[in-house]
């Protein structure tokens, strides 16, 4: 296997992993809050095929890797009806707030697991063969997970941080807030996209949530390092 196939594949089963659990999340806390829709359209499966979305899933990250520029994307959005949620603003913070959550969860999983792998190798070499694409693979699962958790709390339609920010804001406010939702993907690629282009040194993103990312990676990573002993 060469080295770009081998590092593709344990970056690739990562990001599919960690987007499912993130989207699957928000419909079951939706279904326990009143609103069954994606349990009625079969969102609530852990099979990769019914979320990745083949633009923004595949193509778009695909083309933004290949041009050296940003890389983000999308899966298929978990349908929420939020009329049908009990208490709908109060309900919309928590569904949205699901995905990130779920990913920090599966970012401590992950953690725990790295360690174990790693416990039979103190003062050895480092894990080789099918031990080390597994522990490359845990690596990987926990920095996209944290990736994924941060950058969708950005308070930026579509991410899940703009609707926990509606929901925290007044009425009036969250429906004019609510009314740049249909402007979201020209904002999202403006901001991480095109102005970092035409303005050196212009990356808003990355300074909102490169010193968090940071900061808790070295944390799950401590995680991993207590319960390997090392």
């Amino acid at each position: 296997m060469s080295d770009t196939i081998y590092q593709a594949a344990a970056l690739i089963v990562p990001m599919i992993f960690a987007i499912v659990f993130h989207e699957v999340a928000h419909g079951l806390v939706a279904r326990r809050l009143g609103d069954p829709t994606a349990e009625q359209l079969g969102r609530l499966s852990l099979n990769p095929l019914r979320h990745v979305d083949p633009i923004g899933t595949i193509l778009l990250p695909g083309a933004l890797k290949l041009l050296g520029l940003p890389v983000f994307g999308w899966a298929k959005p978990v349908p929420v009806d939020f009329r049908r949620l009990r208490n709908p603003k109060r309900d919309m913070i928590l569904v949205a707030a699901a995905g990130p959550g779920m990913n920090l969860v599966m970012a401590g999983v992950a953690a725990v697991a790295l360690g174990l792998l790693l416990r039979p190798y103190i003062g050895a070499q480092e894990p080789a063969g099918l031990a080390g694409f597994i522990a490359l693979n845990l690596f990987n699962f926990i920095l996209i997970n944290i990736f994924l958790a941060l950058f969708n709390l950005i308070p930026i339609p579509p991410f899940d941080g703009s609707h926990i920010l509606e929901g925290l804001l007044p009425d009036s406010a969250a429906q004019a807030y609510g009314s740049l939702r249909k402007y979201g993907f020209l904002l999202v690629i403006g901001l991480i996209v095109v102005l970092p282009q035409l303005i050196p040194g212009f990356n808003p993103v990355g300074r909102l949530i490169g010193a968090p990312v940071d900061w808790m990676t070295n944390h799950y990573l401590a995680i991993a390092q207590a319960v390997a002993g090392h």
